[in-house]
Parts: structure tokens; C-alpha cells; sequence
């Protein structure tokens, strides 16, 4: 990746104790840009100081971003430093170690004082175990439901909904439909605005029309009908 090459060339020897892609990107579940907007690759970078602030360590990304990428949208968002390159978004994650699987990072405050404990990885073994389990077609859910999710505004967060689907039971599913069905009956809308539960309810109509339409004999009807919900892109 062009990014560590810049990198290394940018910070001193020893300053950068390593860096790596976490999140949907190391998942396999990230979309592609043109499917959902908010897709990026989150990439941290962990310091081998951690004595300073969160927020030296934002500044120091934000150097770093306008002297290598200065042609590049470059913005804070969160606890992050966004590049915005012309094919894909990277989220750079400025971290120090916390013990030997896990990170601390700036938590989500005004004044980027304080950390938050993460662990980056940690769920993708989970994922990807439940991948193995279920004939792979966890992934292809996610990404069907991640599509769907961008389509309607967002209605669950990318972690979140990944959570969701993973945790989520299949019994006698056998296709990629069975699995889609499946989680779409059962996803919850606790703690969702009436306008976000309205789009859960809508879908689970659709799905519950097209399985009656493929049940009935009209499999082209069923899948005309899912197309009102997740149409081609």
C-alpha cells in the first residue's frame, strides 16, 4: 500500500510502532464506494510514545495527510484524519498500546483529551468462523445488508449491523435467500427513530412477499419484488 510507504518515509525511525488495516476492510465486507458511500478502509497507526495526548497524535496524522496527500480532501472526523482519494476513503487511526491485544485511541470528545480502550480485531475471528460455519454466506449477507443499510439513510450502523448478523442464528438455511430471510425476519429496531423502524418494516414485508411469490411457483415475480428493496448497482 502506497500509505506505508509514505509512512515510512514521513516519520522518523522508531516514532511509528506499527500500522495495520482493521475493520470491514480486513473482514472482506467492506462496499465498494458506489454501493455505500461511507465505505473506507480504517487503517491505524500506533505510536511507540504514549506519553502525549490524543491530540498530539491527531496533529501528527494531520501533518502527515498535508504533506503527502496535499491534492487530497483532508478533514478530522471523530477521533480520525480522513483521506479523501479519488477511489476510496482512509480513516487514520492514531493509537498507542495498551497490552497485547489491545489499543488505546482519542475517545470521541471535543477536546480529544481522553482514550478509549479498543480491540481491533477482535471480532474478526468471530466473523470469520461463522463464515466457515454457515457454508460461507455471512459475508455475502453483510454485504447485501450493508447495501440495503446504505440505501435507507443508514439505519444501523456498519458495526453494528455486522454484530447483528453474525450473532444472529440460521436454521435450515441452505442458500443465500434462506440466510437473508432468516436474519431480515428477526432484525430488531429497539432504540430506532419511527422513520428507521418504518424502512426495518418495509423490508420485512418485501422479503415476506417474495417468499410467498417464490413459494406459489413465480420465482421471476420474487425476485422482481426483492429488487423493490436492494435493486441492482
Amino acid at each position: 500500500m502506497a500509505l506505508n510507504v509514505k509512512l515510512i518515509w514521513y516519520f522518523d525511525s522508531g516514532v511509528v510502532k506499527e500500522k495495520f488495516t482493521f475493520g470491514s476492510f480486513k473482514r472482506k465486507t467492506l462496499m465498494p464506494r458506489r454501493a455505500d458511500s461511507r465505505s473506507d478502509v480504517d487503517y491505524m497507526i500506533v505510536f511507540a510514545d504514549d506519553s502525549k495526548q490524543p491530540s498530539t497524535y491527531l496533529n501528527y496524522l494531520k501533518d502527515f495527510a498535508l504533506a503527502k496527500y496535499t491534492s487530497s480532501e483532508i478533514y478530522q472526523s471523530h477521533p480520525t484524519i480522513v483521506l479523501e482519494l479519488s477511489k476510496i476513503k482512509i480513516e487514520l487511526v492514531p493509537a498507542i498500546l495498551s497490552s497485547w491485544d489491545s489499543y488505546q485511541i482519542p475517545a470521541a470528545l471535543n477536546d480529544y483529551s481522553t482514550w478509549q480502550t479498543t480491540h481491533p480485531n477482535a471480532f474478526n475471528n468471530q466473523l470469520s468462523n461463522k463464515n466457515s460455519n454457515d457454508k460461507g454466506l455471512i459475508r455475502p449477507l453483510i454485504r447485501v445488508m450493508k447495501y440495503w443499510n446504505a440505501l435507507n439513510g443508514w439505519v444501523y450502523s456498519s458495526y453494528e449491523l455486522e454484530n447483528m448478523i453474525v450473532n444472529h442464528y440460521y436454521i435450515f438455511c441452505n442458500d443465500l435467500f434462506d440466510y437473508f430471510k432468516s436474519f431480515v425476519s428477526s432484525a430488531g429496531t429497539y432504540g430506532l427513530s419511527q422513520t428507521k423502524k418504518d424502512k426495518v418494516d418495509r423490508l420485512k414485508r418485501i422479503v415476506n412477499d417474495a417468499t410467498k411469490l417464490n413459494s406459489d411457483g413465480f420465482p421471476t415475480a420474487a425476485e422482481n419484488k426483492l429488487k423493490e428493496a436492494i435493486p441492482p448497482y
